[in-house]
């Protein structure tokens, strides 16, 4: 349905039927939070919720955008006036890929895209991403670029730090574009080596909720960056090239090298911990026993909080809340200052801790959270 509707919307707009419809999804990360960055482990798997964009070539030179989300009508650009940084709308992340395809030397003529997508902006579910990769999946079908997904994640997590310039990792991108249904996915962010971890809750009884707090991010603005900086800083001080050399058993002693350097000290106790929790989530899953990574997931929201404090009153609510409704597991997801906390329950709980989420929230004044299911799916396709 969304495919015929996006194909219907772009025939109105520009006058003639796209070459092809694609999708890519919006991503949870279900462990592993600003490792990425740190050449670490992460552990995304897609959302059902997508982008998807219709598009066709062009010979001259010109890109021309439009989404149907978005108030305005098409926007249109010269390929050769794409510039780093000269964009401070929605169609930075597009016209990103678009110079980024073009710096690497790929044949990229022109484009007409439509876009829609029911990712949910600023939530931490890498909305950003998924305008990326739909976007850079279409070009290199259209145009036979013969590049592989984890290339086009490369190529798309350049566009968001070069052309937007917001300092992501890779794992937004490769989430995007990798994931499989059913699975979440290993990813050793240094040599971009993957693994699908089967990953069905529903077969076990139980849910991975999503709780959108709709307190708004942006990773463009200062707070993300200082704590990439500080994590560089703490791996300088360290004498290793990213903190992911750290060895989890070697940890007390790193510490004791940073001496006082609280900052320091804070960060690289994040990065080295959350690492060896990736790779116990992976354990756990592997010999089946799912509800024990409930405590890890705990963990890992304790260590965002208090060592890289950047979650917010609202996510601390909905984990707290959720905890003490009788969930398995909860923390925070995605890049911190707001966003979406994640909850592991078992499936009859669901609606029990559905409505504490929200009296809590309600209680304490905040703006009504959006919760749903989380359902591992399919990365990005060719629909049409």
């Amino acid at each position: 349905m969304a495919a015929q509707q996006v194909r219907d919307g772009f025939t109105e707009l520009y006058g003639t039927e796209p070459e092809g419809v694609w999708s890519a999804p919006g991503r949870v990360n279900l462990i592993g939070e600003h490792t990425d960055y740190n050449d670490g482990f992460v552990m995304p798997f897609a959302l059902p919720h997508t982008a998807v964009a219709a598009v066709s070539r062009r010979t001259d030179g010109v890109l021309r955008l439009h989404s149907s989300d978005i108030d305005g009508g098409v926007v249109e650009l010269r390929l050769d006036d794409l510039a780093p940084e000269s964009d401070r709308n929605w169609t930075a992340y597009p016209a990103g890929v678009v110079w980024a395809l073009r710096e690497a030397g790929h044949p990229v003529t022109g484009a007409d895209v439509h876009l829609t997508s029911t990712v949910p902006a600023g939530a931490g579910l890498s909305s950003s991403a998924a305008l990326e990769v739909v976007v850079a999946l279409a070009l290199n079908d259209l145009y036979d670029l013969g590049l592989q997904r984890w290339q086009l994640a490369r190529l798309c997590q350049r566009a968001e730090n070069v052309y937007v310039g917001a300092p992501t990792g890779i794992m937004d991108q490769t989430a995007s574009a990798c994931c499989e249904a059913g699975h979440a996915l290993f990813l050793d962010t240094r040599d971009l080596s993957q693994k699908q971890i089967p990953f069905d809750l529903a077969a076990e009884g139980m849910v991975l909720l999503v709780v959108d707090t709709r307190v708004k991010h942006s990773h463009s603005e200062g707070e993300y960056g200082k704590r990439r900086a500080g994590c560089e800083r703490g791996a300088a001080l360290l004498g290793v090239d990213a903190l992911r050399d750290i060895p989890y058993g070697e940890l007390d002693a790193a510490l004791a090298r940073l001496g006082d350097d609280e900052e320091a000290v804070r960060l690289v106790r994040h990065v080295v911990t959350e690492d060896e929790r990736v790779e116990k989530t992976i354990a756990l899953l592997e010999s089946g026993d799912t509800r024990a990574i409930g405590p890890v997931l705990i963990a890992g929201h304790a260590s965002l909080r208090d060592d890289f404090r950047i979650s917010c009153p609202e996510l601390d609510l909905v984990v707290d809340t959720a905890l003490a409704s009788g969930a398995l597991g909860a923390r925070m997801t995605g890049g911190g200052f707001g966003g979406s906390a994640i909850v592991l329950a078992e499936a009859a709980d669901v609606e029990t801790i559905t409505k504490a989420v929200q009296d809590a929230f309600a209680g304490a004044e905040f703006t009504a959270p959006r919760v749903f299911e989380a359902v591992p799916s399919a990365g990005a396709r060719r629909l049409v």
